[in-house]
């Protein structure tokens, strides 16, 4: 099993320094200055050079990947050239809100979608199983942005004033606060490591409110993350509902079940003991995969929702070609998808023991 597991980390080295190298060239491939887009009529030949001196753009392309790589070794990921702060600083103030949002969604997804499927295969052909598939469907076919509109028009404006009314936007109510995890737990004014990990951590407000014991934030910053996590959630959900179904369908199917069968266990524990852990592998699989696209459609539902998410500061800077927020947010991001589908490959090895033996 270590072995397994020192292999697969072997095999994220190389796709790691792609992922580094991709992100640095399609930071410099995008067409335009960032001299003249940032300046506009100040942007003479004089300043620019200088522009240009002071951020490294002046330097050949391969120096400039080296220092790159050299600082993303030491964990820095250069400042914004439009407000001059730290990658990092923004990465703690907006990636939070996605991560959060994706975390919920994810996990809707695939306890619904689990749920679901299963009933579906063990009620095959029956009422139950046609409806779900169908709303599974149609759950596939409705664009997040469509998805979001029509809950906030139904849950904020239809059921207002009912029990069943759901904040339509932002992350918390207004005049709530949310005290810092680092405030609140003494840390003063150290930095490094864990320090941004507590910052972190302390922007993801519902994971805040249960840290620091604010029910009273707790259950707002639910409150207002229910809306956009089913809104986010709904492709993801259907696609697993279906992967599950066919794939237990086709364990059901094996001659190993039918001697479950036959020797009298019975259905439910047949489905639970013998089919579902044996149809799991590409439930799994889908579920890794659909983390990149949660990450892409939390763009979408953060404005939607207006949250203040990865959405706008990527927007904004992909506009102004500012270089190091990009790098910084893509890598970031690629980062964490790579690190779930490493999860994903280690958990096959403890789903089907066969893998390990290979």
């Amino acid at each position: 099993m270590t072995t397994y597991i020192v292999r697969r980390l072997l095999v994220t080295i190389p796709v790691l320094f792609g992922i580094v190298l991709v992100v640095f060239a399609v930071g410099r491939l995008l067409p335009g200055d960032p001299c003249h887009i940032l300046l506009g009529e100040r942007a003479s030949n004089a300043v620019c050079a200088a522009f240009n001196h002071d951020f490294g753009y002046d330097k050949p392309v391969i120096e400039q990947f080296g220092d790159y790589v050299v600082a993303l070794s030491h964990g820095d990921l250069g400042r914004s050239l439009r407000t001059n702060l730290p990658v990092g600083d923004l990465l703690i103030s907006r990636l939070p809100m996605t991560v959060e949002l994706s975390i919920y969604a994810l996990l809707f997804a695939t306890t619904v979608g689990i749920l679901v499927g299963v009933i579906s295969a063990y009620r095959r052909n029956s009422a139950i199983d046609v409806v779900s598939m169908a709303i599974a469907n149609l759950g596939v076919s409705i664009p997040v942005f469509v998805l979001g509109l029509l809950f906030i028009f139904f849950f904020a404006i239809v059921l207002k004033d009912t029990f069943f009314a759901l904040p339509p936007s932002g992350r918390l109510t207004s005049g709530l606060t949310v005290v810092p995890l680092a405030e609140r737990w003494g840390m003063g004014d150290t930095g490094g490591p864990i320090r941004a990990i507590v910052d972190f951590v302390s922007n993801m407000y519902s994971f805040n409110g249960l840290l620091s014991l604010q029910w009273n934030v707790l259950s707002d910053a639910l409150r207002h993350l229910i809306l956009p996590a089913v809104a986010l959630g709904t492709i993801p959900l259907a696609i697993i509902a279906r992967i599950t179904r066919s794939s237990l369908l086709e364990v059901l199917g094996l001659d190993y079940v039918r001697t479950a069968r036959a020797k009298g266990l019975a259905e439910p524990a047949v489905v639970r003991k013998h089919g579902l852990p044996n149809a799991m592998l590409p439930v799994v699989t889908i579920v890794g995969l659909q983390v990149g696209g949660l990450l892409a459609g939390a763009v979408l539902t953060e404005t939607i929702f207006n949250l203040a998410g990865v959405g706008r500061a990527l927007y904004d800077a992909i506009t102004s070609h500012d270089f190091a927020v990009i790098q910084g947010f893509v890598f970031v991001i690629a980062l964490g998808f790579l690190l779930v589908n490493l999860i994903v490959d280690i958990s096959y090895a403890y789903l089907d023991p066969r893998i390990r033996l290979s």
